[in-house]
């Protein structure tokens, strides 16, 4: 059986950029995550309720380890407007080991 992935990337959405930015830059400061990206603006078409909706949202992709991830939640959770916001976990199988060694760097006093 394959070890536990030390990395992960969290998945989330965002109704504004002022929501986004403020999640991104707390994830940062409490060195929850090494990083977040800001990507919009995505078009999400969802059943909400009953009803199919469409809305313009922002995707922040926060790169963390992985045993970072309760608190993480935690604090996105606190912040979000969203009543169910999305918050997704892909964990990392590899890659570059200096930005691994980065990331594990800005997150090892969080948590």
């Amino acid at each position: 059986m394959a070890a536990d992935p030390e990395f992960t990337l969290v998945l989330t959405t965002a109704c504004s950029p002022a929501e986004a930015g403020k999640i991104a830059r707390t994830m940062v400061q409490r060195r929850l995550a090494a990083c977040v990206q800001i990507v919009a603006p995505v078009t999400s078409v969802y059943r909400w309720e009953g009803k199919v909706r469409e809305e313009e949202e922002l995707i922040l992709i926060i790169k963390t380890r992985t045993g970072l991830l309760p608190a993480l939640q935690e604090a996105v959770l606190a912040m979000h407007s969203y009543d169910c916001p999305e918050i997704v976990e892909i964990p990392v199988a590899g890659g570059f080991t200096d930005y691994l060694d980065w990331v594990r760097k800005e997150t090892a006093t969080a948590g």
